[in-house]
């Protein structure tokens, strides 16, 4: 649910009047924003490397082209306001006129003079970027900025297509809560940000677009009501009955039993959180021969990289071969969203959450590569029966009700710790009767996030004066966080692990990372 109050339209009236746009979070997104709220933890970005004309880049245009997504995506525009912690709010005051989109715009934009490494490990590792009054913020940096660039020499002969490297490199880096939206909305954001920029139109002309979205999407009028992008929660069908709903939480909670997982790695807490990225990427032919050898054998390279880390940890010998390996993902909830939502916009946090398990042994009696496949394929199975079951949903509205629950414990239990008044619950009582059988653990080794092919996402050739060639993507984690990613960018297939080195053994996740990349060469490449 959400209101929208605004204002009564005066046409005797010298200045308008603001207005301001409020609603609830949902519990997903709840369950991003508590934790977030001391440290910026889940606060996501985008890193995205290229080479373009310095007019293109210059900040009036980026500023221009900033300010008409944030009309477009109001919630990027957006504050918060915490009234309790099952009441947090999205506040949005529309901007009163063109110039005050522009100032929002200028406000959250900042040119550097640094590079790549040093961007990323700024933002991760440094104070936070974001706040309850900054939702998102975007970095553009070049490393030799301010120097004068020379005349470029003509090359006779040189394709039409390389002539991009010989403008300058810029790093762009895209800010965003996590509880504003997902990867979807981010990598969206970038290619229709590229698309503006590089369109064929004046300073002007972008200016009377902007105009033109702000009068659309800010400006009040008699019957006009505006609104803002409504959670996911609200936006998904509706348990049919009370027997459906009891239904779904017995299958949700026999779901629960059946997820097992007793590997982790082994955490250490001597030093403050530092995470580090490293990343490899796969040359364009050997991009091809990786997807050539999934497709053969039935799978895609998401549900290989699951097979990946599992023979990657396995063959480490740690942790007991009788208990399994558990690993999960993200999954993109928009296509079960209800067909007419309340706002265009795509900037929404829509996603859940599945697992995979798998066994933490490696048998002798099967040769390496069928063994590999064949868990590659149990991977599959495991998402596509995830994603078919009719109670998939239910589920999703119940692991969200879940985390919430623990988030609201967690970030009561942090204000108490911070004002010393903490008092830790009671133990349990002991009870005289025979002891039930003990839960099955159900730890995590790592998470995945499975990006796909995002060169279907990226419209490379509406902008060809921009040459993009870089692309990493990740969160601020919390202290021991892991995520591996995987993704298609520009060609090149790309796999990183992000990781805090001072809250995890580093010489274990240094084995693992290291066993990744020799089962993909063994397995994906050979």
């Amino acid at each position: 649910m959400q209101s929208a109050l605004h204002p009564t339209v005066d046409a005797g009236a010298v200045e308008p009047t603001p207005c301001h746009i409020e609603r609830p979070m949902g519990n997903t997104e709840l369950s991003y924003y508590l934790p977030a709220r001391a440290d910026g933890v889940n606060d996501m970005y985008l890193h995205i490397g290229f080479n373009a004309p310095a007019h293109l880049v210059e900040r009036a245009r980026v500023r221009l082209v900033w300010g008409i997504l944030r009309v477009r995506h109001p919630l990027l525009a957006c504050t918060v306001t915490m009234h309790s912690y099952e009441d947090v709010r999205f506040v949005y005051t529309p901007p009163l006129t063109f110039q005050d989109v522009l100032t929002d715009a200028d406000r959250n934009l900042e040119y550097k003079s640094v590079t790549k490494d040093q961007l990323i490990d700024g933002y991760l590792n440094g104070g936070r970027t974001l706040s309850n009054q900054r939702l998102s913020y975007l970095v553009v940096s070049s490393a030799t900025a301010g120097l004068p660039t020379p005349p470029l020499t003509p090359q006779p002969h040189s394709p039409a297509e390389d002539t991009s490297v010989s403008n300058p490199n810029y790093d762009l880096l895209i800010c965003a809560a996590h509880f504003l939206g997902d990867g979807m909305a981010l990598h969206q954001f970038a290619n229709d940000f590229f698309s503006l920029l590089a369109a064929d139109k004046s300073l002007q002309e972008l200016e009377a677009q902007l105009n033109e979205e702000w009068e659309r999407h800010c400006r009040p009028g008699p019957g006009k009501i505006l609104t803002l992008p409504t959670s996911v929660e609200d936006n998904l069908p509706s348990e049919p009955s009370k027997l459906r709903s009891a239904i779904g939480r017995v299958d949700h909670q026999t779901a629960q039993e059946k997820t097992i997982g007793g590997q982790t790695f082994p955490r250490t807490s001597k030093r403050p959180r530092h995470t580090i990225v490293p990343t490899v990427s796969y040359d364009q032919d050997r991009t091809k021969s990786i997807l050539k050898r999934c497709k053969a054998n039935g799978v895609s390279i998401s549900a290989a990289l699951f097979s990946v880390c599992n023979i990657a940890w396995a063959r480490m010998g740690n942790g007991s071969p009788d208990l399994p390996t558990l690993m999960y993902s993200a999954v993109n909830l928009r296509p079960y969203l209800q067909a007419t939502p309340l706002h265009p916009s795509y900037w929404f946090l829509s996603i859940g959450y599945f697992n995979v398990v798998l066994p933490n042994f490696i048998p002798r009696s099967l040769q390496p590569s069928s063994m590999f496949w064949h868990r590659a394929r149990a991977a599959k199975e495991q998402s596509a029966r995830m994603a078919k079951t009719p109670m998939f949903i239910s589920r999703c509205r119940l692991t969200a009700e879940e985390r919430v629950q623990r988030a609201r414990m967690w970030a009561k239990e942090d204000d108490e710790r911070e004002r010393g008044t903490y008092k830790p619950p009671p133990p349990a009582p002991t009870s005289a009767q025979p002891s039930t059988k003990p839960r099955a653990p159900s730890s995590a080794l790592i998470g995945l996030s499975l990006l796909g092919n995002l060169d279907g996402t990226y419209k490379h050739a509406t902008f060809p004066a921009f040459k993009l060639h870089t692309l990493t993507t990740g969160s601020r984690q919390r202290a021991g966080g892991m995520l591996l990613f995987g993704y298609t960018f520009a060609g090149k297939f790309w796999v990183s692990l992000g990781y805090d080195e001072n809250g995890l053994d580093k010489e274990v996740v240094e084995t693992f990372w290291k066993n990744v990349l020799q089962v993909m060469d063994e397995f994906l490449l050979a």
